[in-house]
């Protein structure tokens, strides 16, 4: 992790790639509006997002860090899950640093500063979310040695932080999850009477393998971040049950 490169060269950045950032935010914003929660909303002020220009991770940490303890590195691209949970337990969230060129703004094959950084960072403002986010993590280095146990995890991450759902009883689904929040096609999904809306549900989740090639088939949606927070302990005993079969399998 120390031989990695972790600041953003952020004077490496061509106008075009402002212009695609300005392009992106600007329909990304109208198309939330109604859709996201309020927190995420509030967060983009916070962090002191613009439509003008690509934030600076620096600006972005001296307005973050004191809110949450939480700041914002480089990462040149995927990084592997070992690395990914270190960083994240330690309260700095890896965001990529290159911008999607101008003929990919609807679609890319893995995520990029858009995705990263607008549909994240804003919700590192929020506390009991990234209480839960630390922890997960810190979860999940426990588990390392055991790549089928990480990819069970994995899919906690993936329906939660990614693509999870806001429900409060009797309301519309709202949108918390960061691949969701980037989107304009499954923001507009997800929330939408076409797409299947479940409860959030510790075992469920952790049998549902999850789609990254198209929209995903399915949400799970919480009604609290107290709640996603308070599925630490089901998270956490659901795995150790899973390394404890694994382990009677071999003795037997």
């Amino acid at each position: 992790m120390t031989a990695m490169n972790l600041t953003q060269n952020y004077s490496s950045y061509t106008s075009e790639n402002h212009q695609v950032w300005a392009i992106l935010y600007d329909r990304q914003l109208r198309n939330l509006l109604g859709k996201a929660i309020p927190e995420f909303m509030e967060g983009l002020d916070k962090v002191g997002f613009s439509r003008d220009r690509i934030p600076d991770f620096n600006e972005i940490n001296q307005r973050l860090k004191p809110l949450t303890g939480f700041e914002v590195v480089a990462a040149p691209g995927i990084v592997d899950d070992a690395l990914f949970f270190q960083l994240i337990a330690s309260k700095r969230f890896p965001a990529t640093v290159w911008v999607r060129r101008m003929d990919q703004l609807d679609y890319l094959e893995e995520p990029d500063m858009f995705h990263d950084v607008f549909g994240h960072v804003p919700l590192l403002t929020i506390p009991v979310y990234c209480e839960f986010l630390a922890k997960l993590s810190e979860l999940a280095l426990t588990h390392l040695d055991r790549p089928d146990i990480i990819d069970r995890l994995t899919r906690i991450y993936w329906y939660t932080i990614e693509f999870g759902l806001f429900r409060k009883p009797g309301q519309q689904a709202q949108i918390y999850g960061a691949g969701i929040l980037s989107s304009v096609g499954e923001s507009n999904l997800s929330v939408s009477d076409e797409s299947v809306k479940l409860d959030f549900d510790v075992n469920h989740i952790l049998d549902t393998v999850y789609i990254k090639e198209t929209f995903q088939s399915q949400y799970f949606c919480i009604h609290s971040f107290e709640q996603l927070l308070g599925s630490l302990p089901a998270i956490a005993e659901a795995l150790q049950q899973l390394r404890t079969q694994e382990t009677l399998m071999v003795t037997t």
